[in-house]
């Protein structure tokens, strides 16, 4: 699984239907691909990752010797630069463009001062940068941990603030370690249901004991019902019921409230390493921007309807029924092409 630029949660919202409900897999199959195309459309990688990589000395790129064209290899920020075995002083240097980046798309050696690119006895691999690579490092802060964790454990237990803002696809980091939640599972909120629900749509508010401990989008599961908290007013949810498919029931004061906070990670990811931390730590998750977020999802739900019906999905009905052309998604390609895709850089002569 590489990184999504949306979650199964979002795909999921977006489509609102019950038959989602059992169709994870297949809804994760359209996530990775609808990723991996917007990645080719837009000729880039959004996820920050840590890494150290190479260049030749630029004079052999055919540009001058003292600027230094990164192409795909985006940057966010730099740790170490040195060529020719030789670390360079982050004076010594610019990230460029600096107005917009970053990302940044180019290293130059500042002339006012004694770096230099080259001097290794060849002129390939002569520079090595570390640094945090990628398009842009945007997170949100997403709640936090209630358990501690050493470097080993796969389940992540969050409040419920971090259930509601995380989904399967998400990229958190804690402290310095990034992570991929491949999963989520029920963990119980330590409250109970305040009062009688009967079997009714209509019948929406939830009491319990603290509303604090809740947080709104997030879901909630009250025997085999699940329910989407709409509202939190006191210590009673407003809520959406038979949420993701799940039955309308009946359910009796004293019933247990769980809430899907036991993430299910990848530690260690996009170059980070695996390591403790403590309860009560933050959660980051990072942001894709927004108009790749939303290709991402109208890709894979381009993808899901398109399955449903063989690929051969139809609009209207009787005489006006026609096959569905995708223009609006074309519109939303070129839109977004327009102001997330790499362009290819131009030379003056």
């Amino acid at each position: 699984m590489g990184v999504w630029y949306a979650t199964r949660e979002d795909v999921k919202d977006a489509l609102d239907v019950k038959e989602t409900a059992r169709s994870n897999a297949r809804i994760d199959r359209a996530l990775e691909g609808a990723s991996r195309a917007v990645e080719g459309l837009l000729h880039r990688e959004f996820a920050p990752v840590i890494a150290t990589r190479y260049f030749d000395w630029p004079n052999e790129q055919g540009a001058r010797p003292w600027r230094l064209w990164l192409d795909q290899s985006e940057l966010i920020s730099v740790t170490s630069l040195t060529s020719g075995g030789v670390t360079i002083d982050p004076a010594a240097y610019f990230l460029e463009p600096n107005r917009t980046g970053p990302p940044y798309r180019r290293i130059e050696i500042n002339l006012d001062s004694s770096a230099a690119f080259g001097g290794g006895q060849t002129y390939q691999r002569d520079i090595t940068v570390t640094g945090l690579w990628g398009y842009r490092d945007d997170e949100t802060t997403a709640g936090t941990v209630v358990e501690a964790l050493d470097a080993s454990e796969t389940a992540v237990d969050v409040d419920g603030a971090a259930s509601a803002l995380l989904g399967v696809g998400s990229v958190l980091r804690i402290d310095s370690e990034r992570m991929i939640v491949t999963g989520r599972t029920q963990l119980d909120s330590g409250q109970d249901l305040g009062g009688n629900l009967t079997a009714s749509a209509a019948n929406t508010t939830v009491p319990v004991v603290d509303g604090t401990q809740f947080a709104v989008d997030e879901v909630i599961l009250i025997d085999a019902e699940r329910m989407r908290i709409e509202d939190i007013a006191g210590n009673q949810l407003v809520v959406k019921r038979a949420w993701d498919g799940s039955v309308l029931a009946a359910h009796t004061a004293g019933a247990g409230i769980f809430a899907p906070r036991t993430l299910t990670v990848t530690r260690g990811a996009l170059g980070t390493t695996a390591a403790a931390h403590a309860s009560g730590a933050t959660v980051q998750r990072w942001d894709p921007p927004g108009p790749v977020r939303d290709l991402c999802i109208a890709e894979a739900l381009t993808t899901l309807l398109q399955g449903q019906s063989g690929y051969a999905r139809v609009v209207g009905s009787g005489e006006n029924q026609r096959e569905a052309s995708g223009k609006g998604i074309a519109d939303l390609r070129c839109s977004v092409y327009a102001s997330h895709g790499r362009k290819a850089r131009t030379r003056a002569v």
